[in-house]
């Protein structure tokens, strides 16, 4: 099997990586994580109209690719640049979410993620879940118009810059339902803060959020195939971002054995070290695997 790039995605994944070296370095990255809301708004339009966003759906969908080696190819590079912009979050979770869930106006939502003009993040994790998707403590009680939601959410990720969040909640039959709720609603506190890799989390505490019909997304197994789903392009996106991050740690490594001396000599040239690279060569091509695999 080939698993080489087709030019489609050559072309992205070098388009992409030339736009972060020239636009994401380190000082650059330090800058956008000390902001107020930890992202840029301008790289985040540019991430747009680069066709990032559009690369993680398919044509279907509004954009151009949606495979497992789309999000893959965009995630590496992305990983290498160690970007915090939301585009795990806002384009693959949420993105997902609405594609498999979302009605006719719902998904115009999607369109708008593609272009650069919203962002979404999940609301989901809660202290007690332990990462099971279909355990929810956050209630949702049904009144004549709509629903009430009542619950506390824990690290959602890029919270405090999304514009919507998607939010899990238990139904008063014990079904999950998966609501589309404005940042702003009344009763919904959020409170923002950095993660020790430089992203932002937030903590989401719902009081009697009121939500009309219309924001339910879906319920029961549906809405929860629909998240186990979703975790899984995500998870696809964590391991090729982490593959980034590897190769982006080995070539710094590499550049420094070639240029530090001790002895009288590069670090490169002895023996014991470049065992060790070659070691991590191995054992970064043993995580590609897994990568293309999982894609």
């Amino acid at each position: 099997m080939d698993f080489n790039h087709t030019e489609t995605r050559a072309m992205l994944a070098d388009s992409l990586n030339r736009f972060l070296a020239d636009h994401y370095g380190a000082e650059q990255r330090n800058v956008i994580i000390a902001s107020s809301n930890g992202i840029s708004e301008e790289i985040w339009q540019q991430l747009a109209e680069l066709g990032i966003l559009g690369a993680l759906f398919s044509e279907e969908e509004g954009g151009f690719g949606g495979d497992g080696f789309d999000i893959a190819v965009v995630f590496e590079s992305l990983g290498r640049a160690l970007v915090v912009e939301p585009v795990l979050q806002s384009a693959i979770l949420c993105g997902r979410l609405l594609v498999a869930l979302g009605n006719d106006e719902q998904k115009v939502l999607v369109e708008q993620l593609i272009a650069g003009q919203a962002r979404l993040a999940l609301a989901h994790t809660e202290e007690d879940n332990h990462y099971d998707l279909d355990i929810v403590d956050c209630d949702a009680v049904k009144v004549e118009d709509g629903y009430q939601l009542t619950g506390h959410k824990t690290v959602v990720m890029h919270g405090g810059s999304a514009d919507q969040l998607i939010v899990s909640a238990k139904l008063e039959s014990g079904d999950l339902a998966l609501f589309l709720v404005p940042k702003d609603n009344d009763g919904l506190t959020l409170r923002s803060y950095p993660t020790i890799d430089g992203n932002q989390a937030a903590e989401v505490i719902l009081q009697s959020v009121a939500v009309p019909q219309s924001s339910l997304l879906d319920q029961g197994e549906v809405a929860l195939k629909a998240l186990e789903e979703a975790q899984a392009y995500g998870l696809v996106a964590l391991c090729a971002e982490a593959l980034g991050a590897m190769e982006s740690a080995k070539d710094l490594t590499v550049e420094y054995l070639k240029t530090r001396k001790q002895f009288g000599r590069e670090l490169g040239k002895f023996q014991v070290l470049q065992h060790r690279m070659a070691q991590m060569l191995v054992e970064l091509e043993q995580a590609r695997s897994a990568v293309i695999n999982a894609a």
